[in-house]
């Protein structure tokens, strides 16, 4: 099943139909117990749309209202190695190996909703950087008790000269208005994601692909449930929050963003966010 957050209400999507739901507050409905069969009773006796193609396209809003959106770093090998190299030459690079092997994740505050921008909106690049990249990751909705219960799109907007200077410039690299993209919906399996699930990152330029890579989740090093514990031991998120996992996919360090850019994120079952540059 499929949730989307809309102008007019809440639309669920489940076996190729859509339906839109009795309940109407997004926070609400998104921090049920057991939300999988929350949505079961939702469609229960309630009939199909005919027009969710264009509340799609008229209305789609960000899948965010009162969460807040985290991120964890360095859970890929990759994301290790690129975060060693923009960080040599200020003698930062050592930093990432550690985290890399630590006990303890890094994690990192990244967005409210009101700098959060869902699929179709635009993303922003900083003025005062001059290398920047998308970071697509898969993004789990963790409800207010702390278990995991659905999953997003995410792409982490990251100035990578800021962190390169130095890792305590890590806030500005990564917090800003318009640096933080979710959607387009959230998917909400019976069970847990497959970990054969693939992330697939596009980047096109006038009309031609610039750059295109993919990774399966299971390149992952930590374990979703260890980075959730980790962001629930001393924070409470009363309705609930999303928590960005890392990224596999890294651009070459020759290539940057430049505004126009479309950047298109797909993740199997949940579908394809996609963003132009501001």
């Amino acid at each position: 099943m499929k949730l989307y957050r809309l102008k007019s209400g809440i639309l669920l999507e489940h076996e190729n139909q859509y339906y839109l739901t009795l309940e109407v507050d997004w926070d609400r409905l998104l921090n049920q117990e057991n939300l999988y069969q929350e949505l079961q009773s939702e469609i229960n006796g309630n009939k199909p749309i005919t027009n969710a193609e264009k509340l799609l396209r008229e209305e789609l809003l960000p899948p965010i209202l009162r969460q807040e959106v985290w991120a964890s770093g360095v859970t890929y090998y990759r994301s290790r190695d690129a975060r060693m190299e923009e960080s040599k030459a200020s003698g930062g690079g050592d930093f990432y190996d550690k985290v890399y092997d630590a006990e303890r994740p890094e994690l990192f505050f990244k967005a409210t909703a009101a700098r959060t921008v869902g699929s179709g909106d635009l993303v922003n690049i900083r003025k005062d950087s001059t290398w920047n990249v998308p970071e697509p990751e898969l993004t789990l909705f963790i409800n207010s008790r702390g278990a995991i219960s659905g999953y997003t799109i995410g792409n982490d907007m990251s100035s990578r000269s800021i962190e390169g200077e130095n890792p305590l410039y890590l806030p500005q690299a990564k917090t800003y208005d318009r640096s933080a993209a979710l959607g387009p919906g959230i998917f909400v399996p019976p069970t847990r994601i497959s970990p054969d699930t693939n992330i697939t990152l596009e980047i096109v330029r006038q009309d031609k692909t610039v750059f295109t890579d993919s990774i399966r989740i299971d390149q992952i090093k930590r374990s979703h449930d260890e980075l959730v514990e980790f962001l629930y031991r001393e924070c409470s998120f009363p309705y609930g929050c999303f928590l960005m996992t890392g990224t596999g996919i890294i651009p070459p360090s020759d290539f940057t963003l430049a505004g126009g850019d479309e950047i298109r994120i797909s993740i199997d079952e949940i579908g394809t966010l996609i963003n132009k540059v501001a």
